[in-house]
């Protein structure tokens, strides 16, 4: 399973409050978030590597998220929230992590003046940062949809990537705009620490396409329930690897265990691909009709059988369906057979939503303000979290190509429709919460 289906921990990701460095001096500020994630994380990557020795299962990634920096930044100009980004970022690379997250600020409802000063600076911090992951909540069911957020970010993910255009923009790879986003996601680039959350936890996401494709194809002509049976058992079992590597992380740090998040996240090597379970499933290729139902067959039997498997399912918990990490969705885009469009369609029933979609450089900020907005909708209709993490990569066009390697990937650069939104998400304010939110 681990050697032959690729099956993985996707992430180890340990969670640290940062409310007690809050301060009126951002140097501060700045000294006590890095003396913070240092001390908390020092052994963080050396705990998890004893754990893959024992128990012979590759941890992917060693990450830290951290609370919203947006809490530490009232009082704060832009510049000193770019401050607190620079001393996120030493400290990963002091301990030795893969990426820290929660450069983040959650303004589904308003603004507070530390919100507007991370966001402007969200440009200039992923450009001058290596490993700081943002993230901005734009909308929730309860809360209805920020517009005037929504714009804001449309603008930061156009400056972000003109900042990082010499590395194909890549400072949008690490940028998602949410809905609906949760406290306890140990997956970047979305990740953050939630103010709920104890003052440190260990939260560890879950991978295994390959696994899931492999039990897929043994199903060959069997019906639909025979088929949902053995992906849940697939399911069950990883499920109570993953949690049991994480356990046992952290009794190494001494500190509680949080979440399993169950999500199947693909990786850009062959064999670990969410298109092609789909694939496998019977669909030609992804965006054949009736991909969007193999898509909500399968998520549903994740969350079923991790439910069954552990009583600490958490996080997003579902199949990712990111286009750079997945080769099957590379090469359907790339056939004409995947659209935006029908990606959309596909995120109302999968776990987040447009992930690692690269478009041209020249798409307006008016047009990604409404693919958010869109997405956004979707989340707040049906209580889900919904994302969009979007490249409009600075100087290329369609038929050109990103590439950043590793865990990021390489995508195809994707048409996008050139009717004209401006109109609609320019009028300001808040469109109002759902008839659902009235839950009480």
């Amino acid at each position: 399973m681990t050697e032959v289906e690729h099956f993985d921990i996707r992430t180890v990701t340990m969670g640290i409050s940062l409310r007690d460095c809050a301060d009126r001096n951002s140097k501060v500020v700045c000294g006590k978030v890095y003396d913070k994630i240092t001390k908390l994380g020092s052994r963080h990557v050396a705990m998890a590597a004893d754990v893959e020795r024992t128990y012979g299962i590759s941890i992917a990634n060693k990450r830290v998220s951290v609370t919203p920096v947006a809490l530490l930044c009232d009082g704060f100009g832009s510049d000193e929230a770019v401050e607190i980004a620079v001393a996120l970022d030493r400290a990963a690379a002091e301990i030795g992590i893969d990426y820290i997250a929660g450069y983040s600020a959650l303004v589904q409802k308003g603004f507070t003046k530390g919100d507007l000063s991370l966001i402007e600076s969200i440009p200039l911090a992923l450009s001058t940062t290596k490993k700081v992951c943002s993230s901005v909540n734009i909308g929730s069911t309860k809360a209805g949809i920020n517009m005037d957020a929504v714009m804001m970010m449309a603008e930061a993910i156009k400056e972000t990537a003109r900042r990082t255009a010499a590395a194909d923009s890549v400072g949008c790879a690490k940028l998602v705009v949410f809905c609906n986003a949760v406290e306890d996601n140990p997956f970047v680039a979305g990740a953050f620490h939630g103010i709920t959350e104890p003052e440190v936890t260990l939260n560890v996401g879950i991978s295994g396409p390959g696994v899931v494709l492999d039990a897929v194809k043994a199903c060959s002509g069997s019906g639909f329930q025979e088929l949902a049976e053995t992906i849940k058992k697939t399911i069950f079992k990883i499920t109570r690897a993953g949690e049991l590597l994480g356990r046992k992380v952290a009794e190494k740090h001494g500190i509680p265990f949080g979440i399993v998040d169950i999500s199947l996240a693909p990786t850009p090597a062959e064999g670990d691909s969410i298109a092609d379970i789909l694939i496998a499933m019977g669909v030609e290729d992804v965006g054949a009709p009736g991909t969007t139902a193999a898509l909500a067959l399968l998520n549903d039997c994740v969350k079923k059988a991790g439910l069954m498997a552990s009583s600490s399912v958490g996080g997003m918990s579902g199949a990712f369906i990111p286009v750079s990490e997945d080769q099957g969705m590379i090469r359907a885009v790339e056939k004409g057979h995947l659209s935006i469009e029908k990606l959309e369609a596909m995120t109302a029933v999968c776990s987040v939503g447009l992930d690692m979609v690269a478009v041209p450089g020249s798409t307006p900020a008016t047009t990604i303000a409404g693919i958010i907005a869109d997405e956004a909708a979707i989340g707040i209709i049906n209580d889900k979290t919904t994302a969009v993490r979007i490249i409009p990569a600075e100087g290329k066009k369609v038929g050109d190509y990103v590439d950043y390697g590793g865990l990021l990937g390489r995508a195809p650069i994707m048409p996008v429709s050139t009717l004209n939104s401006s109109g609609f998400v320019t009028r300001g304010g808040r469109i109002p919460a759902p008839s659902r939110s009235l839950t009480n």
